[in-house]
């Protein structure tokens, strides 16, 4: 059954709704659904979203470091969303927790659905989860969890897996980004920084701060030879690696704030690091060694791959977390390594754009009971 004449509103704030949601965006289309994307520009989320080549209109921008510039910006986004959504007249609203894009959708009654695997974002999960339709989230993150922020129990909508598991799945790695950017596989690692800009970090770190600096040196003595790409998630970040490591060899040090074509940049290295959880979630899933730094509890969906055993470590400690990584990169990859054997461990998961699809659907097409 098509989905002619039905219009979808998605709104993209960062950039792993574009990049989970992709593959629900062509589904939705090839069954004959308009869409229209709003996007915010902040951190990656416009060069990803250019590099997937989704047609986005650019509305706002992240408020920066200060609690008034956060409100100010958020609240011009809403009124700069109205017009375009009021112009196209949507069925159905979709998106990665949106905090704009969700107001927006409440105030014109448009149904609406999205997605959230991180409550320990409290504010974020507060300003939306009283007022969304519904909420996917991942089954091991206790439903308790949004309720205390404002979802009731109808709600929520659970499912066996991570999020990760929507693009990791369907992903077929390409060899060629080796070429692209001179690399050989197993031969370098990825170390991306904390999100200091977030509601539960911005009380413990500084904005430009970063754990990488703590750890990094000891790796480098030991493996001086591998390639190390440093991912800032933002100009403050950059621009303080960048002076804290000024006098590495700049052929295997390199600080920079966007790595293309992530997933085979991923697929290909010898270990990735991350003072956040979305990106070692990926490595994990596709058999990747992964470290996680990230300064504070570890979350549930870190738990489920460890528990399912999945490569990822949670560790804390600067000198724990190089003593790790040299182990890693001292120890050669198994034979299934830079093979896709790991799909046949993601089967026994759920896709959560497969529940978002049948959702939407079902909603569009008046099949649904509620």
């Amino acid at each position: 059954m098509g989905l002619e004449g039905k219009k979808v509103w998605v709104d993209l704030e960062h950039q792993k709704g574009g990049i989970m949601l992709n593959s629900l965006f062509k589904r939705l289309e090839a069954n004959g659904c308009e869409l229209i994307y709003t996007a915010r520009d902040f951190g990656n989320n416009i060069q990803v979203l250019d590099e997937l080549g989704i047609p986005y209109i650019l509305v706002g921008k992240h408020g920066g470091e200060t609690l008034e510039g956060k409100l100010y910006a958020s609240l011009q986004r809403c009124l700069d969303l109205i017009p375009i959504v009021k112009e196209f007249q949507p069925d159905h609203y979709v998106s990665f927790g949106s905090v704009e894009g969700t107001r927006v959708a409440f105030g014109l009654r448009i149904p609406s659905i999205f997605f959230n695997d991180e409550p320990r974002s409290a504010a974020v999960a507060r300003l939306t989860l009283a007022i969304i339709d519904h909420v996917i989230t991942p089954a091991c993150i206790p439903a308790d969890e949004y309720i205390k922020l404002g979802a009731t129990p109808e709600k929520i909508v659970q499912y066996n897996g991570i999020d990760e598991i929507a693009w990791i799945a369907p992903y077929e790695p390409n060899p060629a980004v080796l070429d692209e950017l001179d690399l050989q596989k197993g031969e370098y690692v990825l170390m991306r920084t904390e999100m200091t800009h977030a509601e539960y970090l911005r009380d413990k770190m500084r904005p430009e701060q970063t754990y990488i600096v703590d750890f990094f040196p000891q790796i480098y003595r030991e493996f001086p030879n591998h390639k190390y790409f440093l991912l800032a998630r933002t100009d403050l970040q950059y621009d303080w690696m960048v002076e804290q490591f000024k006098d590495y060899d700049q052929d295997h040090v390199i600080v920079t704030k966007f790595v293309p074509r992530l997933q085979d940049f991923i697929f290909y290295s010898a270990l990735i690091t991350s003072g956040g959880g979305t990106i070692v979630r990926e490595s994990a899933l596709m058999d990747v060694p992964s470290l996680e730094f990230f300064p504070g509890e570890t979350a549930w969906q870190e738990h489920f791959l460890a528990d399912n055993g999945f490569p990822l470590y949670h560790i804390r400690e600067p000198d724990a977390i190089a003593e790790k990584a040299i182990e890693i990169l001292g120890t050669l990859p198994g034979p299934g390594r830079f093979t896709e054997a790991y799909k046949e461990r993601l089967a026994d998961y759920e896709n959560p754009n497969d529940v978002c699809y049948k959702y939407i659907t079902e909603r569009l097409l008046g099949l649904d009971s509620e």
